[in-house]
């Protein structure tokens, strides 16, 4: 029997996406120069960014996955880092494939 998707949340509203999408294009440019402060900081602030993005702005998922097809290496540790579960079901049909 076939597995049934989970019913979608509703989405927010056009000004709130918009919102959120920016915040989330700011975080991304900002986290340059908050990387210049010693330690790992940068790194969250991307990923935080990447997160509202990859969320709220459908371009922005079809440009993320454009990146993944042509850099499928560091689209893996992008999957890993925003923990993507998406990504642990298709490392799981893989595996699964393999196995078989």
């Amino acid at each position: 029997m076939p597995k049934v998707m989970p019913a979608l949340a509703p989405r927010r509203n056009a000004a709130a996406r918009t919102a959120l999408t920016g915040l989330g294009l700011a975080l991304m440019l900002l986290s340059p120069v908050v990387g210049i402060i010693p330690g790992p900081g940068g790194i969250p602030v991307f990923a935080a960014g990447l997160a509202l993005v990859l969320r709220n702005s459908d371009k922005g998922k079809r440009l993320f996955v454009r990146a993944k097809r042509r850099w499928p290496k560091l689209g893996y540790y992008a999957d890993l880092g925003l923990r993507r579960s998406s990504a642990r079901r298709r490392r799981a049909r893989e595996k699964a494939a393999v196995a078989n």
